[in-house]
């Protein structure tokens, strides 16, 4: 049936294009439907956190080369995972690796860059990739799906997969019911571009792995990209019609904490421009060590963005039918221990298989519905755990007991 099986995808995220890629390599007819005018019409986020229900993942649905090419520039991975004060002092540590063959999509854990990985899984599908279109909603039949957008125009197709992020159009038909809840933690993410002068400043525990870093009621997670191969350069001997953004290697940083914690109004930090955000993040650690004050100041200012974290409550078995869903626009959650990309991934691989194993398409994808439920709510409570944890270790009694035991070694910066 894959040659007449026609798949409406909503939304060209992570998720969304991976599915587009595995379908069509099983020779699928896949579309995928995304509201942005391009693919970098906005800030998605940094530095990503990839292990190996994303790589396996990506390694079944990409074709071979844009496999490689994925592998080739992901980010040096890293061995440790440490907590440190405000002022550079060593809280907690946690060994996190090294992983095993870093060409091994069975044992991966590194990091990548979002937009890169986007512009790979986007890769061969200009043609299948609709711009500019907006769902608006849908109607079901015996015989397929009816896609309304928001310009007026429709489209048909048998399946429609909703991969379209928090907001979803589609589960707002589909699943009208379900709820998404507000933590009320807010995060400020930037880039500071690494050079002879920022790589100074960088403590050694970050060369390390992923940090957090606490001080008070604010936040900081920070995690180095150095890709081991550059984009451009890995394209042009891996792929080299494949169009890669040229990128640097940078620190991702995420200044967070509950909304009435930062040094602004909430309300007014949603239309805020970079600028500002950059400002409030600043103001936010403007008590922390020099160095760590001095590597938010030398950010690439335009590239600030703020996101409110939600969670999305469990939902109830539904009745399968030919709409489902997938990553974000079913379970969202917290950034906080780093599943949501991975999940989308891996919601993708699953889907993909369930729409290319057979005929009988609605219990295929109720099957695959009954599967997602089960790993995805599991990684929303598990990102709800780790948010909960990073408050705790935010919480000053917390701090001032830690902050004075005996200090495990020292984290001055590193010279390159």
């Amino acid at each position: 049936m894959n040659g007449s099986l026609r798949v409406a995808v909503a939304g060209a995220g992570l998720g969304g294009l991976c599915l587009a890629q595995g379908l069509l390599r099983a020779g699928v007819d896949v579309a995928v439907y995304e509201r942005d005018a391009a693919l970098d019409s906005r800030r998605q986020g940094y530095r990503l956190h990839i292990d190996a229900r994303a790589a396996l993942a990506l390694e079944k649905c990409l074709p071979p080369r844009l496999f490689r090419l994925f592998l080739a520039t992901a980010g040096r991975p890293g061995s440790t995972m440490t907590v440190l004060s405000g002022q550079l002092r060593v809280l907690y540590e946690t060994p996190t690796g090294p992983s095993g063959d870093p060409d091994d999509p069975a044992t991966l854990s590194t990091s990548v860059d979002r937009r890169t990985l986007r512009e790979i899984l986007a890769a061969g599908l200009e043609q299948r990739v609709h711009y500019g279109h907006e769902l608006a909603g849908y109607e079901q039949d015996p015989d397929g799906v009816t896609l309304r957008f928001a310009d007026g125009t429709t489209t048909r197709a048998d399946v429609l997969v909703g991969a379209d992020g928090v907001g979803s159009a589609v589960r707002r038909v589909l699943l009208p019911h379900a709820r998404q809840v507000d933590t009320g933690t807010r995060i400020i993410y930037g880039k500071t571009p690494l050079d002879d002068a920022t790589r100074r400043l960088i403590p050694s525990a970050m060369y390390d792995g992923f940090t957090a870093i606490v001080g008070g009621h604010v936040g900081l997670a920070a995690g180095l990209v150095e890709f081991r191969r550059r984009p451009v350069d890995a394209a042009a001997a891996i792929a080299p019609d494949v169009h890669l953004s040229p990128s640097g290697d940078y620190l991702m940083w995420a200044v967070s904490a509950q909304r009435d914690r930062l040094p602004a109004f909430d309300g007014n930090l949603a239309e805020a421009d970079p600028a500002t955000l950059h400002s409030v993040a600043c103001r936010a650690i403007r008590s922390w060590h020099p160095d760590l004050r001095a590597l938010l100041s030398a950010a690439a200012v335009q590239e600030t963005f703020l996101i409110r974290v939600r969670s999305s409550q469990r939902v109830p078995a539904w009745i399968p039918s030919r709409v489902t869903l997938l990553g974000d626009a079913i379970h969202t959650m917290s950034p906080a221990g780093g599943s949501g990309a991975n999940t989308a991934l891996m919601d993708a691989a699953h889907l993909c298989d369930a729409l290319t194993s057979g005929s009988d398409l609605v219990a295929l994808i109720g099957e695959y519905e009954e599967r997602m439920r089960d790993y995805g709510f599991a990684a929303v409570e598990a990102s709800r755990q780790a948010e909960a944890e990073t408050a705790r270790r935010r919480n000053l009694l917390w701090l001032w007991v830690v902050d004075h035991l005996p200090k495990r070694r020292g984290t001055g910066g590193r010279t390159h």
